[in-house]
């Protein structure tokens, strides 16, 4: 029998060439994810070796952290955080309480000024707004590190711009992320029953809501911060309605321009709310404090905080009553993010990183979220943790007078940190010198 001979090439079979494809395709796919491996591997090498350098530097080492000492509850956890670094890191920490940041900034500031620029006093500092501002305009701020420190990848920086935002000012690597705030408003629930009356979830409900309760609501005086809160609150809700060009200039400088176009939507409406404040608006408190001593004498019914922790906390040191309820505007929340920072002449920059690295490691912003420790919400995007490290921020048990968790509310951004003075002079101009 004839012996018939093929002459097509075997690679003009349709199959086989489609499976010489498919092997190939496979092939450069295993060598492409071998050298994407190896480049990550090589990028990540370098980043661990540098970060052991740290701990190994930063072990003995005393960082002095200056931070507000005004809250027995924040101090108590910042003596934990203490505890906690000198075990895992042979960090010693020591919190040096401070009335207010600015002390510290004038510390450094002089400090450079006569030529210290590396045996500096403050090596950590609690910040944010104007104070880095400052600092950062005036080069007094180590640059570039916080990318370095391994737990600020847990903050997500690249969706959340918040983590490197402050005050509308970006960081540059200057500043870690510590912790959040929100405006938290609360009230007493017996005086709402007795009176039938709904507390405000919006600034204009506030104002109906104060002409119906005369004298049972007031804000403290700029240049207090919680004052200088509700002014940036109701300045923003007031002008939600402006041009986009117009609005956006609350995020910028501000100008001769831009304080007349936004400031007299305030005006307006402070002018229709002061006669129906305590004391008809001649008087004002000097702090958050007191409105909440106010609210436990019941002399008002509606106060606020930018710590929705406290409210739990007077409640249960009898400074509140067991009525107190805590609620956030519909309209939404002014929201910021605290955080630290390493002086440009600090002495012990090693320890200071490993500090700030480990405030926001899980374990610390887990414990700091509670609202048996502080009730700080934390600055970590929860979805990149496991299911049973997602638990370790749930409360145990809700506190009546607590922020509910399920509360929602649109977070406003603080405007830039210059509307400060501007507002507290501009305020000072037009109700704190008028003769009654």
């Amino acid at each position: 029998m004839p012996i018939i001979q093929n002459k097509r090439p075997l690679f003009n079979t349709p199959f086989l060439m489609l499976g010489l494809i498919c092997i190939l395709l496979a092939y450069c796919s295993f060598i492409n994810a071998q050298v994407i491996e190896q480049d990550t591997s090589a990028q990540a090498a370098p980043a661990q070796n540098a970060w052991q350098q740290t701990l190994n530097e930063a072990r003995n080492e005393s960082v002095y952290f200056y931070a507000w000492g005004g809250d027995p509850q924040v101090n108590r956890y910042l003596q934990w955080i203490a505890e906690q670094v000198h075990v895992k890191y042979g960090v010693k920490l020591e919190h040096v309480k401070l009335a207010q940041t600015s002390d510290a900034v004038s510390r450094v500031l002089a400090e450079v000024s006569a030529g210290n620029m590396s045996e500096g006093q403050v090596d950590l500092l609690w910040i944010n707004g104007l104070n880095f501002a400052t600092m950062a305009e005036s080069n007094l701020l180590e640059a570039s590190w916080v990318s370095l420190l391994p737990n600020f990848a847990l903050t997500n920086p690249q969706q959340n711009p918040a983590m490197t935002m402050d005050f509308g000012v970006p960081t540059n690597g200057m500043e870690a992320p510590w912790g959040r705030a929100a405006l938290t408003f609360y009230y007493d629930s017996a005086y709402a029953h007795a009176t039938a009356s709904s507390p405000p979830s919006t600034l204009q409900e506030l104002l109906h809501w104060s002409m119906q309760n005369p004298g049972r609501f007031t804000y403290s005086k700029p240049p207090d911060f919680l004052g200088l809160s509700f002014l940036k609150y109701a300045l923003i809700i007031l002008n939600q309605q402006q041009e986009a060009d117009v609005f956006a200039k609350l995020y910028q400088p501000p100008t001769v321009e831009s304080e007349r176009q936004l400031l007299s939507p305030l005006w307006e409406f402070l002018d229709q709310l002061h006669p129906y404040l305590w004391r008809q608006g001649r008087y004002f408190v000097s702090d958050g404090a007191s409105i909440r001593r106010l609210v436990g004498d019941s002399e008002l019914q509606l106060g606020f905080t930018f710590s929705a922790s406290d409210i739990p906390g007077a409640v249960d040191r009898f400074g509140l009553p067991p009525s107190i309820r805590s609620f956030a505007m519909k309209d939404g929340s002014l929201s910021n993010v605290h955080f630290v920072t390493i002086p440009v002449n600090a002495k012990h920059k090693a320890g200071a990183k490993v500090v700030a690295n480990f405030l926001m490691s899980i374990e610390a912003q887990a414990k700091k979220q509670q609202p048996s420790e502080w009730g700080d919400r934390t600055v970590l995007d929860l979805s990149l943790l496991a299911p049973d490290q997602q638990l370790m921020f749930k409360p145990p048990n809700q506190h009546p007078s607590a922020l509910p968790v399920s509360a929602k509310s649109p977070s406003l951004s603080e405007p830039h940190p210059q509307w400060n003075a501007v507002l507290t002079e501009a305020w000072e101009r037009r109700y704190g010198a008028k003769p009654w």
